[in-house]
């Protein structure tokens, strides 16, 4: 079972990113802050649950939270400052947003800069282990997920509404073949092992 918060005295907010490893589209991430002695058996690392189960606890989350907020960081931002500190940026979109200021915020994974003076605490594998985390991914991963299916309507040759923006075969060949859209991130191998090849980055 996950653990509903690490510091029980202190308004903690948990914070996941999604999209981190993708060839397109933005990086999103999300901020959560949950009641105190909340308890959700269901919740649990978004990768590890189904598509109609993530989206059926968005709507719980969104209900229960005492806030929750969503930041994203744009494929051109993402080439200007690299992934990791647009990963990081997104996260402090999202706790900015939030309606509650928090007093401590539980970070997945092991990388983060402060944001506004607030202490914080990284988690390896977080996701798996505290709520508000599982459910910081879920929202991210939701929201990103929407964001990629409408962008799959635009460009359909790239099979976004499948891979969502990630490496695949599929979605290499389509690079290989089409060249890149506005959406991919130009300072990523988009081709892979196939990186020799020539792409039109449209400019």
């Amino acid at each position: 079972m996950l653990l509903p918060y690490l510091h029980p005295d202190l308004i903690e907010a948990g914070c996941d990113e999604a999209g981190r490893g993708c060839l397109a589209g933005a990086v999103y991430a999300a901020a959560v802050i949950l009641p105190k002695d909340y308890q959700n058996p269901r919740l649990n690392d978004s990768k590890q649950l189904t598509e109609k189960q993530r989206y059926a606890l968005r709507q719980e989350v969104e209900r229960d939270a005492l806030a929750w907020a969503v930041g994203i960081v744009s494929p051109e931002e993402i080439d200007q400052i690299n992934i990791l500190n647009a990963s990081i940026l997104a996260m402090h979109r999202a706790v900015e947003g939030l309606k509650r200021r928090p007093e401590h915020l539980l970070i997945d994974g092991n990388r983060f800069k402060p944001f506004q003076e607030i202490p914080y605490t990284t988690v390896v594998k977080g996701d798996g282990k505290y709520l508000a985390i599982a459910a910081a991914s879920i929202l991210a991963k939701t929201y990103r997920d929407d964001y990629m299916n409408a962008l799959a309507t635009e460009y359909p040759a790239y099979d976004w509404q499948s891979n969502k923006g990630y490496p695949t075969a599929k979605h290499r060949a389509a690079i290989a073949s089409h060249g890149i859209t506005p959406y991919h991130r130009k300072s990523f191998n988009l081709l892979g092992d196939r990186a020799q090849l020539t792409l039109d980055f449209g400019e």
